[in-house]
């Protein structure tokens, strides 16, 4: 099997090929950003305590629990939060409302924010809506034992981000109140 293969002939170096090689050609094109920013030179620090940053609207800052509109707490004390929360930042103890079983509430809500990853997932995870994230970030302490926050803190954190509250779940859609979950003052419905 004859293959035949062409070869060109070695182009001869000119003078230009010359000249770039001794000036450094390519490494002037390359510095060209540089020397345009050194030319052009215009600060972009901002001054940080009066001068504060725009945050992207996907930033997630520090955690809260939240409240209904009538001041009362939207936690149910489910511990989905604590199950999702991937480095074990949360926990949660529950209580039951006493003469309604069916009802629980958390006791004591405690997050110890200098081992959270700020990833969101307890927020997702809570069925009611409980849990937020704020656009909170300034949160620089000398002791880290200022950081393991009580339940009151994290409602304080609340309603300082989130001034705006939602209504409860009852008052939200009419047909809860027409079987008759929550309101006792209405009769039973008939069957």
């Amino acid at each position: 099997m004859n293959v035949a293969v062409t070869t060109q002939p070695k182009r001869k170096p000119s003078f230009g090929d010359w000249l770039k090689t001794l000036t450094f050609y390519e490494l002037l094109v390359g510095m060209k950003a540089t020397l345009t920013h050194l030319l052009n030179y215009k600060p972009i620090t901002l001054q940080y305590p009066h001068e504060k940053r725009l945050l992207p609207d996907n930033y997630r800052g520090m955690l809260a629990l939240l409240r209904y509109d009538d001041g009362t707490e939207k936690c149910v004390g489910c511990d989905l939060c604590e199950a999702a929360c991937p480095s074990r930042v949360i926990r949660v103890v529950s209580g039951e409302v006493p003469g309604e079983p069916t009802k629980r509430y958390s006791k004591e809500y405690y997050m110890d924010m200098t081992r959270c990853l700020f990833c969101g997932l307890c927020v997702d995870a809570c069925p009611v809506d409980a849990l937020g994230m704020t656009r909170e970030f300034e949160w620089a302490v000398y002791d880290k034992r200022q950081l393991h926050l009580n339940k009151q803190q994290l409602l304080a954190i609340g309603d300082r981000s989130f001034p705006v509250r939602e209504k409860r779940l009852e008052l939200q859609h009419p047909n809860v109140a027409f079987f008759n979950v929550t309101f006792k003052h209405l009769p039973q419905k008939e069957n």
